[in-house]
């Protein structure tokens, strides 16, 4: 027999012996050692979820809005602790401060008659104004270019009777000014939580891009599962976020391009919130309780009515677009029209987003389309915006295409190329858009077009563009909604994940 414990058992004198013969099977010890692990970890998991309604309880006491009412109720044990670890995970045990920081405010370089707020390091309070009248405070976070580029377009809009946004055109409107409030622009350790938090969110796009697979398929059902919990998770956040708001004027009405600047402003007890939902996918963690939020198609409103947003707190609105965009939309379609009657190159503008992912699928897609560059049916504009990585991809892959292009590297250079693409055509079938600065690598996509014929990018916020546009392959499960709301109003196509299909188009 293998495997035989012997026992010997001796009488002390030596008279007689019993060999006793047990057979063990060799798995039976870890077996035991296994069961034991398993029990104890499930009486230590009962234990958890005994403790975790308590520990909500203690992490929201002090919070200026229910969650919980809002979504239909408290959590279960296990999203009470979900919630609860995760949190402690982003802030640690740092209790959440309300005192504002001082703030002042600039004159922008960028767009004419726009004030930027920033933090006030003489310790002075108070936002000097112009106007009797509180502020319209537009406030967002730098994470990406889709919030900016949202709350740039809201703040055009509220500059008065003359057009605002990126053509350098300015407001006269004195009875209010509007102020572009970014809560990275207030230096403070919680504006280097949010910091660190849209490191990692960037690196999983960029690898999800990169890799596809599984990897892709894991970062997607990640962007489309924003549960009650994760509403839960953003809110008790922006609890922490209260003193990069609570230095305005508590009468001023906000615009929110991010969801967590809507969550702060009504932590901080402001009354007039209005939160830009930025995508077409329905999820708890993108609408905001305490305000009105304002969605861009029925489906979205539907949805969001049907998950459990009370009636009064959800409206469709329209599309978040730059003023001069959509007052530029008839004479842009028919330039349009008369190039493709013409027999003109079709210009397309490939954008790059905030995060630089999709080299991999841009880069391979200029490849594709270098055969249709030379023969002059094409033209790109192509905007590696202020990534590095990107500018060498994109260089890379026109060289080893030998395909000739120009540089555009500042804003005059986007601007003045702009006003010539009116009536003219480009020197080089392809231009290369790169800067050092974020703020034009946000603009310069705006600013051309109204000039380009399609616009070839993700679904993100881009998708709701007064432009053709082909949708192009998404980094997110959540974005492919963006695409398909494209889709409906009949000026972009459904998303299109593979090269030779983009080519076919």
């Amino acid at each position: 027999r293998h495997n035989i414990f012997r026992v010997y058992i001796f009488h002390h004198r030596g008279v007689h012996h019993i060999l006793t013969m047990i057979d063990v099977q060799p798995w039976a010890p870890a077996l035991t050692i296994l069961a034991s692990i398993v029990t104890a970890a499930y009486v230590a998991w009962r234990l958890v979820l005994l403790l975790a309604p308590g520990l909500y309880r203690g992490m929201i006491k002090n919070n200026t809005i229910s969650v919980d009412d809002f979504v239909g109720g408290p959590p279960s044990p296990t999203s009470a602790f979900k919630s609860w670890f995760l949190n402690r995970l982003n802030v640690g045990t740092r209790v959440a401060k309300k005192e504002g920081y001082p703030l002042k405010t600039e004159d922008s370089d960028k767009v004419a008659g726009l004030k930027v707020t920033s933090r006030n390091e003489t310790g002075k309070e108070g936002v000097a104004t112009t106007s009797n009248n509180p502020p319209v405070v537009v406030g967002t976070i730098r994470m990406g270019f889709g919030h900016h580029r949202i709350a740039y377009a809201a703040t055009s809009w509220g500059l008065g009777e003359k057009k605002g946004g990126f053509l350098g055109l300015g407001g006269d409107d004195k009875d209010r000014e509007t102020f572009f409030h970014d809560f990275l622009n207030i230096e403070s350790e919680e504006a280097q939580l949010i910091k660190d938090m849209d490191k990692m969110y960037s690196k999983g796009s960029r690898l999800a891009s990169e890799l596809g697979g599984t990897v892709e398929k894991f970062w997607g059902s990640l962007t489309k599962s924003g549960d009650e919990d994760s509403l839960r998770m953003t809110y008790q956040f922006a609890e922490h976020m209260v003193p990069l708001i609570n230095g305005l004027d508590k009468n001023s009405p906000i615009i929110a391009s991010h969801s967590m600047v809507a969550c702060a402003a009504v932590a901080a007890g402001f009354k007039n919130v209005i939160n830009l939902v930025i995508d077409n996918h329905a999820q708890w963690f993108v609408v905001v309780p305490g305000c009105l939020n304002l969605v861009q198609g029925p489906s979205n409103y539907h949805s969001l009515l049907k998950m459990g947003v009370p009636e009064d707190q959800v409206q469709i609105a329209g599309h978040w677009i730059p003023r001069d965009l959509v007052e530029g939309i008839p004479d842009a379609s028919a330039r349009r029209t008369a190039r493709r009657k013409a027999g003109k190159p079709l210009r397309i503008i490939i954008p790059v987003g905030g995060a630089g992912a999709q080299r991999k699928f841009i880069v391979n897609l200029v490849g594709a389309l270098s055969g249709l560059v030379k023969e002059g049916k094409v033209q790109l504009f192509l905007n590696a915006a202020d990534h590095e990585h990107m500018k060498e991809a994109f260089i890379g892959a026109l060289e080893s295409n030998d395909m000739d292009y120009d540089k555009v590297v500042d804003m005059k250079g986007v601007q003045s190329f702009r006003e010539k693409m009116l009536t003219e055509e480009p020197k080089k079938n392809v231009t290369l858009f790169t800067y050092d600065d974020y703020f034009t690598a946000v603009a310069t996509t705006d600013i051309l077009c109204n000039v380009a014929d399609v616009l070839c990018c993700k679904p993100s916020e881009l998708a709701f563009y007064p432009i053709p546009k082909l949708m192009i392959r998404r980094v997110g499960d959540h974005e492919a909604y963006s695409a398909m709301r494209a889709s409906e109003l009949g000026d972009g196509t459904l998303e299109v994940r593979e090269v030779p299909e983009a080519v076919r188009y």
